[in-house]
């Protein structure tokens, strides 16, 4: 690219502030998400946990769908803008709250039409990202060729923005949220994501060319008498309203992603057994590895989506340095320390490749692993120190976001140079699906998990604090150890996978043959 801002094709700070403005769309819903469906429609804990779960699962596993339509026929570029449109029309929905639930002879009466349309915003939503998400990602990486040691430095770049988005919606969503009303916290969501839409319209020009369809012919031309990239736009709609379902009945998404992603994962590596060269080969396994294992990773971050929400509400005191965070707002720490350490890590890595002694990927993942589990031992030691009325000082907390943020900027952002470094050149947008997809399966894990901290109180009763504060200590050791142990084992594995790697720190073009 010919025009550069501080060194960096001038396309990232487009690509940067649409994600922003989608993030903050995103995590100032899932700030109260959790929180809306307890105290407006009055569900049960684990019930609410496992719908946010379901929620987080399709929201991560509609990439991989929207991925292969992007890389087929739309392109990143029209894919991006269509998943935006769907988005706001979503975001904007959830500003409808109804009358939620009320209790009437001792039993929750709830608004079905408001609780239909939320189901039906959040839908928008799920296909929007698969739309957007991977795409956007895509044209990331899109922006360097293969061998440009800027790339890791650019994704990280690309994720902080990320996280600032994240952080100024966990702060003004949440306290709108829970101060004025959801409506307000979840239209000003939706105001963002308006703002991110017009920015990538706007900013099109800069972008020169990345992303455009690869065969435009092909999208225009008909089948039945209807142009195809239409078909895709109907398809997408009417995929809005099988959502909706999904969201429902729930089990269906637990049977249709396990064996979404045990059909993709084969059907991925058979194709790349047939397709790829021996060096190529190798290397996706390694990446299959890599996503796999991150599933677990990802499960404990989404904690910060459940169990934390009742933990902050029950057993913490929400004071530090003088201010005070609602239960919406507790996961800010993790944007904010992203946010302060992103540029150390981008430093590090680039010092350390200089000195060739940049740890490789697996090795990055593995530590990654073992630093979320130390964040959640935080968490523990915070449950066994309490004071006497069973509080946990905010410190640990904080303390707890420190390290399991210093394990996501070790995973995530390295986690997405992986995909777009190694996979074949026609495999990107799928590789980088399965990667969501992999996400999307951890959701479901970290519902899963989140029911060790589910506390499902009865109507008009609230448990004592000694009591809910045994259940979160109890879950927050199981979350402590799972992440130690697991990433023990894959920093011992990746002295091995580093081989099948190659040279690091200076990659050769991967091409199919």
């Amino acid at each position: 690219m010919s025009t550069k801002i501080m060194g960096h094709p001038s396309g990232l700070v487009i690509l940067f502030i649409t994600e922003s403005c989608e993030r903050f769309s995103y995590y100032g819903m899932r700030a109260i998400l959790a929180l809306y469906f307890i105290d407006h429609f009055l569900f049960k804990e684990s019930v609410a946990f496992e719908i946010v779960a379901s929620y987080g699962a399709m929201v991560y596993f509609m990439p991989v769908i929207g991925g292969f339509i992007a890389d087929r026929w739309l392109g990143f570029r029209k894919a991006v803008i269509f998943g935006a449109i769907l988005l706001c029309v979503g975001h904007l929905l959830m500003a409808f709250e109804g009358s939620g639930g009320t209790v009437v002879n001792g039993e929750v009466v709830r608004d079905e039409f408001a609780l239909g349309s939320t189901f039906l915003a959040m839908s928008f939503i799920i296909v929007g990202v698969g739309f957007l998400k991977a795409c956007i990602s895509n044209m990331v990486g899109l922006l360097y060729v293969n061998d440009d040691a800027r790339r890791d430095q650019g994704f990280t770049i690309f994720y902080f923005g990320i996280n600032l988005g994240a952080l100024l919606a966990i702060l003004a969503c949440g306290y709108l949220g829970e101060a004025y009303g959801w409506g307000y916290g979840f239209g000003l969501a939706g105001i963002f994501m308006l703002l991110g839409l017009a920015t990538f319209m706007l900013g099109r020009s800069t972008l020169e060319g990345v992303g455009e369809p690869h065969d435009p012919s092909n999208l225009r031309s008909r089948f039945g008498g209807i142009r195809k990239e239409w078909l895709i736009y109907v398809g997408a709609i009417v995929a809005v309203f099988i959502t909706a379902y999904l969201l429902q009945t729930r089990d269906l998404i637990k049977i249709l992603l396990n064996g979404v992603g045990l059909i993709a994962l084969a059907g991925v590596l058979i194709y790349a057994h047939r397709t790829c060269t021996v060096e190529q080969l190798r290397r996706m396994w390694v990446m299959m590895y890599l996503i796999v294992v991150s599933v677990i990773f990802w499960g404990l971050f989404e904690q910060a989506a459940h169990s934390l929400k009742g933990f902050a509400s029950r057993n913490l005191d929400p004071t530090f340095l003088g201010i005070e965070f609602n239960a919406g707002q507790i996961e800010f720490f993790n944007p904010l320390f992203i946010l302060m350490l992103a540029p150390v890590f981008v430093s590090m890595w680039a010092l350390l490749s200089r000195k060739q002694a940049d740890p490789s990927r697996p090795m990055k993942f593995g530590i990654g692993i073992i630093m979320c589990g130390f964040g959640y031992g935080m968490f523990l030691i915070g449950c066994l120190t309490a004071n006497a009325e069973f509080q946990v000082a905010m410190v640990w907390v904080v303390l707890g976001f420190l390290l399991i943020t210093m394990g996501e900027l070790c995973l995530s952002p390295v986690g997405l140079s992986m995909i777009t470094r190694y996979s074949p050149v026609e495999m990107v947008g799928v590789m980088m699906g399965i990667w969501f997809l992999a996400s999307s399966v951890a959701s479901l894990f970290g519902g899963f998990l989140a029911q060790f901290a589910a506390i499902d109180e009865e109507i008009g009763t609230v448990l004592p604090a000694v009591e809910t504060l045994a259940v979160y200590e109890n879950a927050f050791a199981i979350f402590t150890s799972l992440g130690i142990a697991v990433g023990v084992g894959v920093a011992l594995s990746a002295l091995w996978l580093k081989r099948f790697l190659g040279d690091e720190s200076s990659p050769q073009e991967i091409t199919n043959t």
